[in-house]
């Protein structure tokens, strides 16, 4: 058996996705989700122009070899468009095998370490009155985990909170602008956990995303302030460019630390998880090399304290969703899923056998990931230019968003 034919689609049902489907010379097909959120056109024609015509007449069995091919083949490795690249062929060629195995993923990952993936749901609100009644939705749902945003009342736009059902920051064709304050979020935020944890008690879990935006020592006075609460975890409190970072806020707060998103490597983690400087690993199976190289980056963290969070937006398409699952059902360091249940219409386009249930998701049964994507119903919803915000500050300086 060989691979035959491998094609890139691009859609938009509810927002942008791109996927790259293989099929073999037996006629199996497996499916790769290839976006990346706001430069989606960039991975589809590295997948175009260079990637799938090193992939016809290959054997799709040898998942690791072709993953050493595109990666130190290309000479210029890393960076999240290679990445992205070499994750929608790693996954689509892990759904294959699946499939002439008769086994979902999973089992050929070492089958299941847990009967079910726990996840956690979105919170947020205009005012925090309005975020309780959105953390009890969730609750009354059998979310056991709770990421928590709210606005701040200085601050006319805030990441994370939206009045529309599906979140989706990327927007317009031309980044939107908002106006970021440092020092009113820091004087807001403690009393918003202060009433959520108030509300609903020690046993929910709470989590919190800062999205890059502090220094050092303002991500370690912020975990400091909020250790009354128990977070389970603070999410990208800085920039990870430089991993010393981690390293005041650990000298500061015992408030758990979770961060990788935006990693595509295991280079990028590697200090981080090594030292013990984080406790969640957020990487993802698409831009981070597919379930090949994202197995690397969790067996690391296993043998330092580092458990699994993995990242679930409505950036990844159901693909990447179903190929998490089954990692994450597998791995021994398993922590949380983030889960954003996409639009309708993402659901049709990408049919797919995974659930959710009083707290968890499983995933499917079927051989292979249990998902695939149905071209002709894609074909009716075309790319549309989208791209993420960008922040400043009030006197013009631009800041992390």
């Amino acid at each position: 058996m060989s691979i035959a034919a491998a094609r890139v689609i691009v859609c938009s049902p509810g927002r942008n996705f791109v996927t790259l489907k293989i099929e073999t010379s037996d006629g199996l097909t497996g499916v790769g989700d290839a976006t990346l959120n706001g430069r989606e056109l960039a991975v589809a024609a590295y997948l175009n122009e260079h990637v799938v015509p090193l992939l016809i007449g290959r054997d799709p069995a040898r998942i690791e070899d072709t993953w050493q091919y595109l990666y130190k083949g290309a000479y210029w490795r890393r960076g999240p468009v290679t990445m992205t690249a070499i994750a929608a062929v790693d996954t689509a060629l892990w759904d294959i095998k699946g499939k002439v195995a008769g086994l979902p993923v999973y089992q050929l990952l070492g089958g299941r370490s847990r009967s079910g993936v726990s996840v956690y749901g979105h919170a947020n609100g205009a005012t925090v009155d309005d975020l309780l009644s959105s953390v009890a939705s969730f609750v009354s749902r059998g979310y056991r985990a709770v990421r928590v945003q709210a606005a701040i009342p200085e601050i006319s736009e805030m990441y994370g909170v939206s009045a529309a059902a599906i979140y989706e920051p990327a927007s317009a064709a031309i980044p939107a602008e908002s106006v970021w304050s440092t020092e009113h979020y820091l004087a807001h935020l403690p009393g918003v956990l202060a009433r959520v944890r108030a509300e609903f008690g020690p046993g929910l879990r709470l989590l919190h995303d800062v999205h890059h935006r502090l220094t050092p020592i303002e991500a370690a006075r912020l975990g400091k302030s909020l250790e009354p609460y128990a977070l389970t975890w603070l999410e990208d409190p800085v920039p990870a460019e430089l991993p010393d970072g981690y390293r005041l806020i650990r000298q500061h707060t015992t408030t758990p630390l979770a961060v990788g998103e935006v990693f595509n490597s295991i280079w990028d983690g590697e200090r981080l998880i090594r030292e013990q400087l984080i406790d969640y690993i957020r990487a993802t199976v698409v831009h981070a090399g597919g379930i090949t190289h994202l197995r690397r980056i969790f067996d690391l963290a296993a043998l330092h304290h580092v458990r699994t969070g993995s990242h679930g937006a409505t950036d990844l398409s159901p693909i990447c969703m179903s190929a998490a699952l089954h990692l994450d059902l597998a791995v021994p360091n398993f922590g949380l899923q983030e889960y954003m249940p996409h639009a309708p219409e993402t659901d049709e386009v990408f049919p797919h056998g995974y659930r959710y249930a009083d707290g968890y998701l499983h995933p499917s049964e079927e051989p292979g990931l249990g998902v695939d994507i149905d071209e002709a119903l894609a074909a009716k919803y075309p790319y549309r230019p989208a791209s993420l915000p960008v922040s400043r500050l009030a006197d013009g300086t631009l800041h992390d968003w």
